[in-house]
């Protein structure tokens, strides 16, 4: 049997004639870029996540970067995060001319350990990255809580988490800004690259929206200095149709995270996998449904072996990055992130995954585990 880590093409197939319609629309009417699908979108986000003004730019990576620059982030500014997330979390802040200030994780939810922040917290500091990392909300009630206390702007990077919730609302809705991104591997994706940035303040809105178009509020006449960054409308248009079926998708990823539990409790596998943890107050929408385990890299190529795809979100943590040498961070500075580095793999899940092929993935990894000695 053959088990991608993730797959599109039932998705797509399902909903294809609603999708070419949408495109086909587009090419008719010739209006690429900034057009009405780009406004829907941001209006449907913005609802959706309960939030007042939505920004489309061109990829994840410019919403965060774009959303510093908006909040008044730059030269020499200090931005605390996690080292335990995508390059992008920490470039921007570098492109943003700021310094990432890191700090190590909660092994339970591979979240910033919020208990850490507060002892990084200098006269520099202007802002807190929280990572909503794997669909699983970072805990925003004592961040905001600190963010408050030191008049400090909060940026949440929300590309893995678009649904999530925490306390019952929105993750993107607690900061200043929520920064999206619609790759297509993503809760909500398109067809390649795209990105938002949704905010409550009409300051920050509008910021953004010269930003995403070199500057310019009024077309050749440039006030800042900002970039081509904007969400294409073929992209839009994919996603205004794929909005739709957003919920329903993301019950699915519960539904099918909820049957890897119960397979692995009935392999016995409980002291073996550890399964991703959902916190009491979040609702966790699984864009990657990543465990821990023993030999992770060689159970990697059994399972690759075996027809099953995996991947490791991720091997190497920010402040070893050969890039980020110059921020003189060392190993064994942030020792859960280091750790989980070794340990995690993501398992395949995506709202189509069957549940047969569920139950080859869980039996493969018996097999494994028993061959070691392990069970």
């Amino acid at each position: 049997m053959q088990v991608p880590q993730f797959s599109l093409s039932s998705q797509n197939t399902k909903i294809k004639e609603e999708l070419d319609g949408a495109i086909e629309k587009v090419v008719q009417k010739g209006s690429f870029i900034l057009g009405e699908n780009v406004r829907k979108i941001e209006e449907d986000a913005a609802n959706y996540l309960g939030v007042k003004y939505g920004i489309g730019v061109a990829n994840g990576s410019d919403a965060l970067y774009l959303a510093l620059l908006a909040c008044g982030i730059g030269q020499g500014d200090e931005v605390i995060t996690t080292p335990f997330t995508f390059f992008a979390t920490a470039g921007s802040i570098i492109r943003a001319g700021a310094v990432p200030v890191f700090v190590d994780i909660d092994p339970g939810t591979y979240n910033i350990d919020v208990s850490q922040i507060v002892n990084k917290v200098t006269d520099k500091t202007k802002a807190i990255m929280p990572v909503h990392l794997y669909g699983q909300a970072a805990e925003m009630d004592p961040i905001m809580q600190i963010a408050d206390k030191h008049n400090l702007k909060v940026i949440e990077d929300t590309a893995q988490a678009m649904g999530s919730t925490y306390d019952g609302k929105q993750t993107c809705s607690f900061g200043d800004a929520g920064c999206l991104s619609f790759f297509p591997t993503k809760n909500l994706g398109c067809f390649g690259d795209g990105g938002m940035v949704v905010t409550n303040d009409s300051q920050v809105a509008e910021k953004l929206r010269m930003l995403r178009v070199h500057g310019a509020q009024k077309k050749y006449y440039h006030e800042m200095l900002g970039i081509n960054s904007r969400l294409d409308e073929l992209q839009a248009a994919v996603l205004v149709v794929k909005m739709k079926y957003l919920e329903g998708w993301l019950a699915a990823r519960n539904s099918l995270a909820a049957n890897y539990l119960g397979l692995f409790k009935q392999h016995g596998l409980e002291q073996v996998v550890k399964p991703p943890l959902a916190i009491n107050k979040a609702y966790h929408t699984y864009n990657q449904y990543t465990v821990r385990v023993p030999y992770r890299d060689e159970l990697q190529t059994y399972l690759k072996d075996r027809g099953v795809g995996t991947a490791v979100y991720y091997p190497l943590p920010l402040h070893l990055q050969p890039i980020f040498s110059s921020l003189n961070y060392k190993a064994g500075d942030f020792p859960e992130a280091e750790k989980a580095c070794e340990e995690v793999v993501s398992l395949p899940i995506f709202p189509e995954l069957g549940h047969e092929q569920q139950k080859y993935v869980v039996n493969t990894i018996e097999c494994f585990y028993k061959e070691k000695g392990l069970l």
